[in-house]
């Protein structure tokens, strides 16, 4: 694998948190503000063009977790509390008003539940992007369990293989961003340093799950889940689909005002590129109803 250089991210800044530095970048105003907490191997700026959409209405905060993108490296995996006590920690330093509403894709799903366990009161609202649910395996075949996941994941002589065809789909997805941001991000996202991040992340989900299984219920707030059972004709998933559909309907009915909305046109990776609309108008209608 090629060797490294440190990446400086084309748009937003730092904040330092414990003595390390944590990327954000904020636009928009007003109120609630809504926080993108991104999946494993997502950065901040991969939700760029949504959060573009919803600063038109509200303040929108993309971030990247302490060890993951532009900010400072951190062992990881690491705790659901660690990540919920410093995205907090950032939101205060950054004089960002509560309560929030949490967007969260994949794995943050699993981060925000911890983040309203924790700071109930600083919870608005939820909106779930095909997001990781501590209660996975309940619904799940063994075959896509947690404990599966951290078993098949590539090794770094598969990514280095995988790098081109990765590439692609990056700038392919990017291909709306300005092309300062969607070049940058690219690149960095095929980095050595970068594609190793993606996979210590998710070396922890089963004591992640565990670790948010153990915790108090979370606040009744306003939610909406987004469910994508699209089909990728090299990985049929009829049945993980199926498990996911029943996984986030029995979520959202814990809550006075949930909802869940089956997407079967986009995939896991590409809900936020190919329908942008459908989570900016879950969002809109979150921050509406908290």
């Amino acid at each position: 694998m090629t060797n490294d250089s440190t990446f400086a991210p084309p748009v937003g800044g730092f904040q330092e948190i414990d003595g390390r530095r944590v990327f954000t970048h904020r636009s928009g105003s007003g109120g609630p503000a809504v926080v993108f907490l991104p999946g494993a191997s997502a950065v901040g700026l991969d939700y760029f063009g949504v959060q573009q959409e919803i600063s038109r209405f509200t303040t929108a905060v993309a971030y990247d977790r302490g060890g993951t993108g532009y900010s400072d490296p951190l062992p990881l995996p690491r705790t659901a509390t660690a990540v919920a006590t410093e995205l907090r920690d950032l939101l205060l330093a950054q004089h960002i008003a509560g309560p929030y509403v949490l967007a969260a894709h994949s794995l943050g799903g699993l981060y925000a539940h911890r983040f309203a366990q924790l700071y109930p009161q600083d919870v608005a609202g939820l909106v779930l992007l095909d997001a990781l649910n501590p209660g996975w395996d309940d619904f799940m075949p063994a075959a896509a369990s947690l404990a599966e996941a951290e078993r098949t994941a590539p090794d770094p002589d598969r990514l280095e293989e995988m790098r081109p065809a990765l590439r692609e789909m990056y700038a392919e997805l990017r291909a709306g961003y300005p092309e300062d941001v969607g070049q940058a991000l690219v690149e960095a996202k095929v980095s050595d340093e970068w594609l190793r991040v993606g996979i210590a992340e998710r070396g922890g989900l089963v004591a992640l799950a565990a670790e948010v299984k153990a915790g108090p219920d979370l606040p009744d707030v306003p939610v909406i889940a987004l469910t994508v059972v699209g089909t990728d004709p090299t990985h049929p998933a009829q049945e993980i689909n199926a498990a996911k559909t029943k996984m986030d309907a029995a979520l959202v009915s814990k809550f006075t005002h949930g909802e869940q909305r089956v997407l079967t046109d986009t995939l896991h990776h590409r809900l936020c590129f190919d329908r942008p609309d459908a989570v900016v108008q879950a969002i809109r209608d979150v921050v509406s109803r908290s």
